[in-house]
């Protein structure tokens, strides 16, 4: 494992992705500032949402066929250029496509990261891809924080500081674009490799099934976890946003406590394992009134929820070892958003059944995904490989 490497990819996922979790951090202030009402807010997530998910592989497709370094820091400064420009745009269709530009440099950004992350890792790409991913939770969960740090003491205007880290980083990441991509790969040379190795598109499919039932419960996770704290267990606002605060938390440690296992034992084991705990955890967590044991549920809910990330992003590379950029955009990108898309429904399911309803609805989407996990089959990489393996026991043993 290159270990520097890894380090520049990682600090520069936390960079990008701090602009995901400064979006939903600045819509309230961004309401009151232009007077816009929940649909005009709302309209903002879904251009940041479509340009950086829905749009990933395409760069994933772009990555794959003609590996362009520049994408990466140019992706990382847009995505910092468009959340500056937010607190000075006067005009709503402004800030819209501000918003847009910088989801678009977020979709830029991850495939030939998420790429390069594997070919660093070596022999541990579940290990590596799990700092990888691990950054980009931590530059998430900082968003808000950075927001309270610059708009919250110098207004709309405190916005022109998201631009700093983004370029500072930029320049780091294009500073270091020779030592990048020798440790990535020539791409003449992986196409002889991985020519002899097809893809498996079937696999990649169910995958991204499991990968988005995950989506899913995590957006409903995200939305109902402090309603749940307000108007169940009777909290405060401040209890509720704590609530995630630890739920993410401690899915950051465990993201990179389970691409370790997921190396030893294998990603498909991580995986099955996950969603298998997290299939009583989540009904148990949704029917539970005492807000002690709710509050030490998010522990074991988080390892489970966060523990199959990384694995299943490995196994995505795995399933498509020539199309390893279209991959990470499905599986870092596209899969995901389905989640943001599902949303809304969950929402409505609550307004018209009652928010019980919905969260027992949500609590059972984990048993869905148990039958999809124990259907990934093992990459055939992975097979290849053990094979080679045995032959060299023999061998080592006659």
């Amino acid at each position: 494992m290159k270990y520097r490497e890894l380090s520049i990819l990682t600090i520069s996922h936390l960079c990008t992705d701090l602009n995901q979790g400064i979006l939903p951090a600045l819509l309230p202030i961004l309401i009151t500032a232009h007077n816009l009402n929940y649909e005009a807010a709302a309209n903002l997530v879904f251009a940041a949402n479509i340009t950086s998910s829905v749009v990933q592989p395409l760069f994933g497709y772009y990555a794959d066929r003609i590996s362009a370094f520049w994408v990466m820091p140019a992706g990382l400064f847009l995505a910092g250029l468009g959340l500056a420009a937010v607190g000075i745009v006067q005009n709503y269709w402004l800030l819209f496509l501000a918003v847009a530009l910088s989801g678009l440099g977020i979709a830029a950004f991850h495939p030939e990261a998420a790429r390069l992350a594997n070919y660093v890792s070596g022999e541990k790409k579940a290990t590596g891809v799990s700092t990888f991913t691990a950054g980009g939770n931590i530059g998430f969960a900082i968003g808000p924080v950075f927001v309270i740090a610059t708009v919250t003491i110098w207004g709309l205007t405190g916005t022109l500081f998201f631009i700093l880290p983004a370029t500072v980083v930029a320049l780091i990441l294009f500073a270091h674009r020779s030592r990048l991509s020798a440790a990535g790969y020539n791409k003449a040379i992986a196409k002889a490799v991985f020519s002899r190795q097809p893809d498996e598109w079937y696999s990649f499919f169910r995958l991204t099934l499991a990968v988005s039932l995950r989506s899913v419960i995590i957006f409903g996770i995200d939305v109902f976890v402090p309603l749940y704290w307000i108007h169940v267990l009777h909290q405060s606002n401040t209890a509720g946003s704590a609530a995630l605060t630890i739920l993410f938390v401690v899915g950051a440690v465990s993201s990179l406590i389970a691409g370790r296992l997921a190396d030893y034992f294998g990603q498909i084991r991580v995986v099955r394992v996950a969603f298998l705990f997290l299939a009583p955890l989540l009904p148990l967590f949704f029917h539970t009134r005492n807000v002690v044991t709710a509050t030490v549920l998010l522990v074991p809910i988080g390892v489970a929820i966060f523990a199959s990330f990384s694995p299943m992003v490995v196994l995505g590379q795995k399933y498509l070892p020539n199309n390893m950029g279209l991959a990470s955009g499905i599986t870092l990108g596209l899969a995901l958003s389905i989640g943001g898309v599902a949303a809304p429904f969950l929402g409505r399911l609550a307004d018209s059944y009652g928010l019980e309803n919905a969260l027992t609805f949500l609590g059972l989407l984990p048993i869905l995904a148990v039958p999809a996990a124990f259907s990934l089959p093992s990459p055939q990489i992975d097979q290849d490989e053990a094979g080679r393996q045995k032959e060299r026991l023999v061998i080592s043993g006659s």
